[in-house]
């Protein structure tokens, strides 16, 4: 169980001279309790700041449609991210929310951001192979045979010599595509369809594993159990 101060500064409510502060003065109790000491280690769910319960004391696991211009940085020098989309205590949870894996900024689609580092590395790792799709419009038609390149796993990036996993392309238009990936190297649909001449000139990420965008209009979110993933 977690001590008192390290659980509010976890939680984004501020820094730990401000936990023992907000002790000394009453605002937090345990069980009913006022709390008197900072490093009593504590149930989160028995926790009350200013009489109300802790703000998601558990992890978190967000799928947020991410709007086109926002990054996935947290580099405030790179522009709006979309962290700025969460509530603002989230925002100062630590570890921090981040997001499991990077659309650029002129990506848009499903993004998962999260604050178990754990599960970063699990959908990240290429050894559990999620399978992400995206839609992407080009400049032109691929041409004939990027089916059969991509699905051989022979595909070789602009500036990179190990060849791609193994991805499905389906036309489904004038310009229009899906590609179903199980990797996500840096820009890879990008430079994937640069490999066979063709511009992408918009990309939209529709699905991760068994999980699509649904209703959630740009730039909205919804939350996921902790568990999801857990067993997959």
């Amino acid at each position: 169980m977690p001590r008192i101060d390290q659980l509010l500064v976890r939680l984004g409510y501020g820094s730990r001279s401000e936990a023992r502060e907000w002790i000394r003065a009453g605002r937090v109790a345990v069980r009913g309790v006022p709390a008197t000491d900072p490093g009593a280690r504590v149930d989160p769910e028995a926790v009350r700041f200013d009489g109300e319960a802790l703000d998601h004391p558990g992890d978190l696991l967000i799928l947020l449609h991410k709007p086109l211009g926002r990054v996935c940085s947290h580099d405030s020098g790179e522009g709006p991210n979309v962290y700025g989309l969460l509530p603002e205590r989230w925002q100062r949870r630590n570890p921090p929310v981040t997001s499991v894996g990077r659309l650029d900024k002129e990506t848009s689609g499903l993004l998962l951001l999260t604050d178990r580092p754990a599960l970063v590395h699990q959908l990240t790792s290429p050894r559990h192979a999620v399978a992400k799709v995206y839609l992407a419009t080009l400049d032109r038609d691929p041409p004939a045979g990027t089916e059969e390149i991509f699905q051989s796993g022979q595909c070789v990036l602009p500036g990179d010599s190990r060849p791609c996993a193994p991805a499905t392309l389906r036309r489904t238009g004038p310009r229009e595509a899906e590609i179903v990936l199980s990797e996500g190297r840096y820009h890879q649909v990008r430079r994937m369809f640069a490999s066979q001449g063709c511009v992408v000139e918009a990309l939209h990420r529709i699905r991760i594993g068994d999980l699509d965008l649904g209703s959630l209009a740009p730039g909205q979110w919804r939350e996921l159990p902790v568990g999801y993933f857990d067993g997959k």
